[in-house]
């Protein structure tokens, strides 16, 4: 390509990732909107309830501003650069909340084991801290990624990132999270394989609550392994077209899955009956694993509306 046509074709890219990071987002919202109306805003508002809030909402912010970066609109380069950040310090803030949520998920599996909990939570930390040195040491130095301003023309000009470092660092750091990940889902399967031999040996129906929650935890792991490696080659400089849809998955899936994860467990509570409500975790804890457990608690002091 010419030196003209290739910022054009880049420009030409951007702005229909961008249309459709927006298109993809507002309409997983509008699918979602009449069932969060019903188990959000209709209802008493637990702990998982203000987590889904801040997941859907700021993943929004996040996936808009994405879409809102490069071209699509005329941004000056600081201004740039400032929203660059947001991005990427959005996803980190992000795909923690996503960790707590899955932790939140098997504390509740593993019938609220203390030791389960401070053992996630323990290893969890470091992958926080992992988090803040990345976004320090990789994306807030200008040696290392860095906003330049395209000018085709004296109306036409927009703003992309010069990454001046290989893909290895962001490789590397990514390792740790993706093994803290495998744990999450190893820890997922293990639950579900003891509660299908259960209630296999029961002759009973797997529960419709801990399929789903291994279900998306598996979800996860994929959507989380797969963002991790290209958050990671987005440094090696790869071609105009395959750059653009990096961005698009990244820019959708997660804000898309994880929000689903909240609102199917409800939605499964909506249309199953519960056989074991607490009001620690009144959003999952419907399953019907041990025999001790498959009969309503009468007792007001834990019974809360589903």
């Amino acid at each position: 390509m010419s030196g003209l046509e290739e910022p054009l074709y880049a420009l030409h890219w951007n702005n229909n990732i961008s249309v459709a990071i927006i298109t993809l987002i507002s309409y997983d919202y509008m699918l979602q909107l009449e069932k969060e109306v019903t188990f959000v805003w209709e209802r008493r508002w637990s702990a998982m309830t203000y987590l889904y809030l801040v997941v859907r909402y700021f993943g929004i912010l996040v996936a808009m501003t994405c879409a809102c970066w490069g071209g699509l609109f005329y941004i000056p380069e600081a201004v740039s650069y400032g929203m660059f950040l947001l991005m990427q310090w959005g996803f980190s803030v992000y795909f923690c909340l996503a960790e707590v949520i899955l932790i939140w998920r098997l504390y509740a599996l593993y019938n609220q084991s203390k030791p389960i909990l401070y053992v996630l939570l323990g290893l969890f930390l470091p992958i926080v801290a992992l988090y803040i040195a990345v976004d320090i040491f990789l994306w807030s130095r200008p040696s290392a990624v860095s906003m330049q301003e395209i000018i085709i023309t004296p109306n036409i000009k927009y703003c992309t990132a010069l990454y001046h470092i290989g893909p290895m660092p962001a490789i590397y750091a990514s390792i740790p999270v993706m093994c803290y990940d495998i744990l999450l889902a190893i820890l997922a399967i293990i639950v579900l394989g003891k509660h299908l031999k259960e209630r296999k040996e029961l002759n009973m129906r797997p529960s419709a609550y801990v399929v789903t929650i291994v279900r998306y935890h598996v979800i996860y792991f994929v959507l989380n392994l797969a963002t991790q490696i290209f958050m990671a080659i987005l440094w090696a400089n790869l071609p105009i077209v395959a750059t653009f849809l990096v961005q698009l998955f990244n820019g959708t899936a997660p804000f898309i899955i994880m929000p689903r994860l909240i609102i199917s467990i409800w939605d499964t509570h909506a249309n199953n009956n519960c056989v074991h409500v607490s009001t620690t975790f009144e959003d999952c804890v419907c399953w019907t694993s041990p025999p001790a457990l498959e009969q309503y608690e009468m007792n007001p002091a834990h019974s809360v509306p589903l």
